[in-house]
């Protein structure tokens, strides 16, 4: 709020990408200049040379459209834009963290460990909550069966008095 200009945002993956690939149809165009073709093709320079310029700004013309094409085919088919925006965006939230990343630290078995720990510990607590509501649930059943059972029993005995009274 000093009123120092705002700093601008660093260009997005996909706008790097995109520089990228003009700066290499750029070398591309300046590797493969007129004065190359015109030597390569120098019979046909010095006969017909506006003919040569022609050729060579159609063939320049032809290949930096073939290559953005391509270019444009890999991008789309492959989703880049919106993977990059989703790199992108993977990156700013990842500013805010303040540990370092989780990096390999080349012993498989530590890997697997230090990654598949927390996750079995996590499920081992899960199974453990599962299990003692589980039991809760197999004791009120067995106290229900036990008080059912007394039940059975207090009717059978009641049946066997009035049996006997009746007789």
């Amino acid at each position: 709020g000093d009123g120092d200009p705002p700093v601008p945002a660093a260009p997005g993956r996909a706008q790097v990408f995109t520089a990228v690939v003009d700066t290499f149809l750029e070398k591309l165009v300046t590797a493969g200049s007129y004065q190359r073709f015109a030597n390569c093709y120098r019979c046909f320079y010095k006969l017909q040379p506006e003919m040569t310029r022609s050729i060579y700004d159609q063939f320049v013309s032809q290949l930096q459209t073939s290559i953005k094409e391509e270019i444009q085919e890999v991008k789309d088919e492959g989703n880049l834009e919106v993977l990059f925006n989703s790199l992108d965006k993977i990156v700013e939230e990842a500013k805010d963290h303040k540990e370092p990343a989780w990096r390999p630290s080349g012993i498989p078995e530590e890997d697997v460990r230090s990654a598949m720990v927390p996750y079995l510990l996590k499920h081992r607590s899960y199974l453990q909550k599962v299990l003692k509501e589980k039991e809760e649930e197999n004791r009120k059943v067995a106290e229900s069966v036990l008080a059912g059972r007394d039940r059975i029993a207090e009717l059978q005995q009641l049946i066997q008095a009035r049996k006997l009274a009746w007789q």
